[in-house]
């Protein structure tokens, strides 16, 4: 696949829009946009907790970003006078960010396939997330073993760990 400027395009499944950006030491870096997101993951509207995806090295790792935003419903109860966003949803975060990876590195073959949470370990959380905030999720590959994926993560904002957590995944016919 090729942009209109004819740079080749990371392998993917998706057919969405992804970009090129120059890395500082002159490299390439995918840039999955929404919509290429949504056409790798089933979430959505409420629950869909990646705005873009960066770094996308396939098979290996990617950056998520999240956007905090006041508006989003979780915040009418957690907690109203003091927004904080929930650490179950920066996990999940970090599960859908891996998911895209899952899904862009195998391409056409995951093609009707879903990405399933199997554990969590060490999951820290180590300051708050706030409305305003723009939190990236790290997440990087550690191994795989046929359809089990196990990663590693950490979620930051302004550079500074918020949460980290190793999980595995497993990807089954959807």
């Amino acid at each position: 696949m090729s942009d209109s400027t004819g740079q080749v395009l990371g392998e993917g499944g998706g057919s969405g829009a992804a970009s090129k950006e120059a890395q500082p030491a002159g490299g390439t870096r995918d840039v999955l946009d929404i919509a290429r997101i949504m056409e790798a993951i089933p979430h959505r509207y409420p629950f869909l907790l990646v705005d873009r995806v960066v770094d996308f090295i396939p098979g290996t790792s990617a950056t998520g970003i999240k956007n905090v935003s006041i508006n989003e419903g979780i915040f009418q109860g957690h907690f109203p006078r003091h927004p904080v966003f929930p650490g179950v949803m920066i996990i999940e975060s970090m599960a859908q960010t891996a998911g895209v990876l899952v899904v862009e590195t195998l391409g056409e073959s995951a093609r009707g396939k879903l990405v399933y949470f199997m554990s969590i370990e060490g999951a820290k959380f180590r300051k708050p997330v706030v409305p305003g905030d723009q939190m990236r999720v790290h997440v990087t590959k550690e191994r795989q073993r046929g359809n089990v994926w196990k990663f590693s993560a950490e979620a930051k904002v302004d550079g500074v760990v918020v949460a980290e957590a190793t999980y595995a995944a497993m990807i089954l016919d959807g």
